[in-house]
């Protein structure tokens, strides 16, 4: 399906030069000179390669026809996470390289979407926002702000953050499961 330049969003994957590409990141540009154009991220489904990319607000691109469903995580076995549907009880399994580092994230029973191209599992979506447990960090120094500053962290699933001052070790956090940031402390 054809789609115009700036109707490319992050999250979306598209058909572009004999390749498959999720989109990383967009930004509109209008610079004072020239046409409007719409400065794209790319990473490679197939090869895992990234790609800066321009497209003029009057080019077109094909978006790739993928087929979503959810799934509820079930376990890790090696290299593999495992899945299953909970309408059909079919299970499918991803290795931890489609996931990337958000495979440190999955908790039993949470609901993610995986796409499929030719019923072939090609990503992986998380929640936007994942509860984690501080496992360390550092002593928060006196008279730093909690706006102007923020502290390494180590949540229980192994991923570093940075968090504000204010928090210690014990507390929840929700995350952002895009980014891999800090968001808000859970009481």
């Amino acid at each position: 399906m054809k789609i115009n330049a700036n109707e490319i969003k992050a999250g979306m994957i598209i058909e572009h030069k004999n390749d498959y590409w999720t989109v990383l990141k967009t930004q509109h540009v209008k610079p004072g000179k020239g046409g409007a154009f719409n400065q794209v991220e790319l990473k490679s489904l197939l090869k895992g390669t990234k790609l800066n990319e321009r497209f003029r607000s009057n080019d077109t691109v094909e978006k790739a026809e993928v087929d979503e469903k959810k799934y509820n995580f079930l376990y890790f076995d090696g290299e593999n996470c495992h899945f299953m549907d909970n309408e059909t009880f079919e299970q499918v399994e991803i290795t931890k390289s489609i996931a990337g580092e958000k495979h440190k994230l999955l908790k039993e029973n949470l609901e993610v979407s995986i796409s499929f191209m030719e019923d072939k599992p090609i990503s992986l979506e998380l929640p936007v926002n994942i509860e984690c447990v501080v496992e360390s960090t550092d002593a928060a120094i006196k008279n730093q702000t909690a706006s102007s500053s923020y502290k390494p962290a180590i949540l229980d699933c192994g991923i570093k953050v940075n968090i504000p001052p204010f928090i210690e070790s014990g507390d929840k956090v929700i995350i952002d499961s895009r980014t891999l940031e800090y968001v808000k402390r859970v009481n």
